[in-house]
């Protein structure tokens, strides 16, 4: 594509058409742009559009394009053709800095991360000039350049915060530093001194404190691997100023917004960031600093309100706290009984109080506060925060600070007495600050592994949490039943079995409520509890235990993913398949009516899936289904098929991912299982899975059905050989053709073969099966492509009278090489990596499924027992058809060692060659 002003119009033109609404207009515009982003020069058309374009959509729409066509293709992958050719990506380095820092904000954001994604690839190897640009725009004194640079540098440097230390990283961070560091610090001290002459200037104000701001990120992720020698030199100017910068209040920087955090508390937020990363890793050098910012901040956390704009602010001054109060030579500041019930009244009771922002998630925005609450994403929250740091006091005060804090525990728990209805958040907070105090160690997988001995957590239970979880209206007090249900769930390897029996019933009661937290709560803590572990690794709660309650838990497990809200709701679904497992023969009767509700769900919502871990856990459930019901009566496999073929087939039409689930199911074959094979043939990822499904077409279907596909099935197989030639691939397709020879003769074989092409059959065999046989594995694996080696050999008259005879011996050859040589496992080093899609399109990751394992399937095992005796059998009958072919043809050219092996075969199967 020529940089010409017709090439601009047209791209224009384009453009404005992937912003229409109408799906008929937008998606050719699409692809369009799609097949010209090969070609030269299309990236330098969009960078001058939005230079030189008057219309302002326009130019964002090109920025954007140009972020993603850089996302897209400017990383080198070895052994691939380099998308983006060498003279653009020369000159789109030139040219992006200038443009990216004289562009407007909205387009300059688009630009930086670009900036950021070419740096992350080419920086500082391949674009040595860029921090040098960078740096040498600070001089500018323009602020909108110099955050342009700040934001683009923020992008570029916040990797280190991750990366694992190595010798590269250290050689780039040192570059950096050389080149950044000074300039860095000169801008911030420039800035702080603009902040004092433009005090009384909002909009100015509103520009340095976003510098601010980023000049503080680029701090911590400058600091965070190791402390430079530069910063620790200059520790005083910056760390004077971090603290001056956490007590300023300027008015004209307050917001009126409730929800949405200002410039100052983004500020305030970082520096405690950086306060804490210097109290962690750089305690030593950053000793006579902290009393002074322990002071700040303690006095920031007093004075800041409840409201949710001041969320991370808190949630970060309080891990502050937290860090601090850890470390051994901090002790002292924390030791007073004073101090500590300070710390307690002031910073950590009201940080856990249930506010009104989070009864509004707890009811408008259930997903996101299950998420944050039952998951451990709330580490910006203040209850996050301030529990980390009741787990940080009591690392050295476990006595005094459970004195104290079970004090405010019990007052709590009477105001709740006095009047529930009005006083229930008093309750909450108590039963959150238990929970903080006992926890000492916590995973996903077993909850508590460690609690405070001092805190009775039994007691607790009993008095307080099954009162709640007894009364029979599950709808009210919504908060402190899942609160309930919660304590259950995390403190369930400190209560005893009997207490968590006498909660089973109540949980299930629970997934009927109309809240999507209680019920959601309800069915995750059924799940947990059932794969708790007794003795001897058998299940704590038993199958028998839970034979009261088989048909009422399914029943609610079922009507809870009715409740609005729950329709695809993982949760419960996974309770479904742990109760399935767990329950086993006891869900037999109910199996009709379940396996109808979970196909008509797998339907539903295949038509737009959007939640993999809710299909996950409903295909394990089918599978639970079909794995117990099966092996309870093998009659019943006919019902399982005719409930779920229609739908599968449906779903296979439009989606190849169900294959990785279920093995094919035999019925008629339709065209359109034939179109998920090859589908699944040409993905190097899925081609296994393929053959797997064409294996089973094979063995189970009669003969006839496939008849009119079978030229076309290894049309389609010749042609990814063709075009793709994998290891993996020629195994599977080995372990097919054999198979193929197995059930439908070698004269069938060899006449399908050569009637795609004169003479394929000879290539097949010269090409392929005697110098790839020795790469397939597996007992069975080998097992049919001896037997089927052993039919072309003995079954297939033009071996012994064509072309074809020359390759009798190298094939007999090969085989007794795959039984007697090791498996040739060697890979091309171009496959090694392997692990990716390489079709292009949308494709879910693959997740194998615990409960569909197949069990190991010997096909010709009625046919054959030992694969040697069978071929020494087979060339018993081969020699008394042909009367001294077969002695004369193995004694010219089979090699002594193979006749060896062969003649062991011979004598141990008693016969002899005529």
């Amino acid at each position: 594509m020529e940089l010409s002003d017709a090439n601009l119009q047209t791209l224009t033109e384009y453009l404005r058409k992937t912003l229409d609404p109408d799906p008929a207009i937008r998606r050719p515009a699409e692809k369009f742009l799609e097949s010209v982003e090969g070609s030269q020069n299309y990236p330098l058309l969009l960078l001058t559009l939005l230079e030189k374009s008057q219309d302002n959509v326009i130019k964002v729409c090109a920025s954007v394009t140009f972020k993603n066509y850089i996302k897209r293709n400017w990383r080198i992958i070895e052994d691939e053709p380099n998308k983006i050719c060498d003279a653009d990506r020369i000159a789109i380095k030139a040219n992006i800095v200038h443009l990216m820092l004289s562009s407007p904000e909205q387009i300059q954001k688009q630009l930086s991360d670009a900036i950021s994604i070419i740096g992350r690839e080419d920086f500082p190897q391949k674009w040595p000039d860029l921090l040098t640009e960078m740096v040498n725009r600070f001089q500018s004194g323009d602020f909108h350049i110099i955050n342009g640079v700040l934001r683009t540098a923020h992008s570029l440097f916040k990797r280190y915060r991750h990366e694992f230390k190595s010798n590269e990283l250290w050689t780039e961070i040192k570059l950096v530093l050389d080149a950044f560091a000074l300039p860095l610090t000169n801008l911030f001290k420039a800035t702080i001194e603009l902040c004092s002459t433009h005090a009384n200037d909002a909009s100015a104000l509103k520009v340095l404190f976003s510098s601010l701001i980023l000049i503080a990120k680029l701090f911590y992720s400058l600091n965070f691997q190791d402390l430079p020698e530069f910063f620790e030199d200059n520790m005083e100017t910056w760390m004077m100023n971090f603290h001056n910068l956490l007590t300023l209040d300027n008015k004209l920087l307050q917001t009126d917004d409730e929800e949405e955090a200002g410039l100052l508390e983004l500020l305030k937020s970082q520096v405690c960031d950086n306060a804490a990363l210097y109290a962690q890793k750089y305690d030593e050098e950053f000793q006579p600093y902290l009393p002074r910012f322990v002071t700040a901040i303690w006095n920031l956390l007093v004075t800041t309100g409840q409201e949710v704009k001041y969320d991370l602010l808190v949630s970060n001054a309080i891990q502050f706290l937290a860090s601090v109060c850890e470390r051994p030579h901090y002790k002292h500041l924390f030791e007073d009984q004073n101090t500590l019930t300070s710390i307690c009244e002031k910073v950590i009771v009201p940080n856990m109080e249930f506010r009104a922002a989070d009864e509004e998630a707890f009811e408008d925005n259930s997903e996101e506060y299950i998420r944050r609450d039952l998951e451990g994403s709330d580490i910006d929250t203040r209850r996050r925060a301030a529990c980390d740091l009741v787990r940080g006091l009591c690392k050295f005060f476990e006595g005094p600070v459970t004195g104290i804090f079970s004090g405010y525990v019990n007052s709590m728990l009477q105001e709740y007495a006095k009047n529930p209805s009005v006083n229930w958040k008093h309750k909450d907070a108590a039963i959150y600050l238990v929970t903080s105090l006992a926890s000492k160690a916590q995973t996903q997988k077993h909850g508590i592994t460690q609690a405070n001995e001092l805190v009775n957590l039994t007691e607790f239970f009993v008095n307080h949490i099954l009162p709640d979880l007894k009364s029979p209206n599950v709808n009210e007090f919504p908060v402190l039943k899942a609160d309930g249900i919660k304590y259950i769930m995390i403190f369930r390897n400190q209560v005893p079995k009997e207490q968590l029996l006498v909660s089973i019933p109540l949980l299930i009661n629970h997934l009927q409520a109309e809240s999507i937290v209680v019920h959601t709560y309800a069915a995750h803590a059924l799940e947990r509890l059932f794969t708790m572990k007794g003795t001897n690794n058998t299940t704590l709660i038993t199958a028998a235990e839970m034979s009261p309650y088989v048909e009422i838990l399914l029943t609610n497990l079922f009507k809870a993913l009715t409740l609005p809200g729950s329709s695809e709701n993982e949760y419960i679904m996974k309770a479904i398949m742990r109760s399935f497992s767990l329950l086993q023969e006891a869900i037999i009767p109910y199996i009709p009516s379940l396996i109808t509700q979970l196909t008509q769900k797998l339907l539903a919502v295949s038509k737009n899936p959007s939640k993999p871990h809710f299909n996950h856990y409903m295909f394990e459930s089918i599978c639970l289904s079909i794995r117990i019901t099966c092996k309870a009566n093998p009659a019943a496999v006919g019902s399982f098929e005719d409930a779920l073929f229609m739908v599968f087939t449906e779903i296979l039409q439009n989606d190849v991912q169900v294959l990785a689930f279920f093995p094919p199911l035999t019925l008629n074959l339709q065209p359109g299982l034939l179109g998920v094979f090859q589908k699944l043939i040409a993905s190097k990822l899925n081609d296994h899975q393929g053959f797997y499904l064409l294996n089973s077409i094979v063995e189970h279907m009669p003969p006839e059905s496939i008849d009119q596909y079978r030229k076309q099935i290894f049309i389609l197989l010749f042609q990814r050989l063709q075009n793709s030639k994998t290891t993996k691939f020629i195994k599977s397709f080995l372990v097919f053709i054999n198979l193929y020879c197995v059930k439908y003769g070698a004269i069938a074989l060899q006449e399908i073969f050569d009637s795609i092409q004169p003479k394929m059959f000879g290539m097949v065999l010269e090409k392929i099966i005697i110098p790839e046989i020795q790469k397939v594995s597996g007992q069975v694996e080998k097992k049919i492509c001896a037997v089927g080696i052993t039919k072309i050999l003995t079954e297939c008259p033009p071996m012994m009278d064509t072309e074809y005879t020359k390759l009798w011996t190298p094939l007999l050859q090969a085989l007794i090489g795959l039984f007697e040589l090791p498996e040739d496992d060697t890979l091309p080093d171009e496959e090694h990596f392997i692990d990716i899609e390489d079709t292009p399109g949308y494709q879910t990751a693959f997740s194998q499924l615990a409960f569909a394992g197949k069990k190991e399937h010997d096909p010709v095992g009625q046919i054959v027992n030992n694969p040697k005796i069978h071929l020494a059998q087979s060339l018993h009958k081969l020699s008394t058809a042909c009367p001294g072919r077969v002695p004369s043809m193995l004694s010219t050219s089979l090699n002594a060692e193979a006749l060896q092996f062969l003649q062991g075969y011979l004598q141990a199967a008693s016969v002899t060659l005529l």
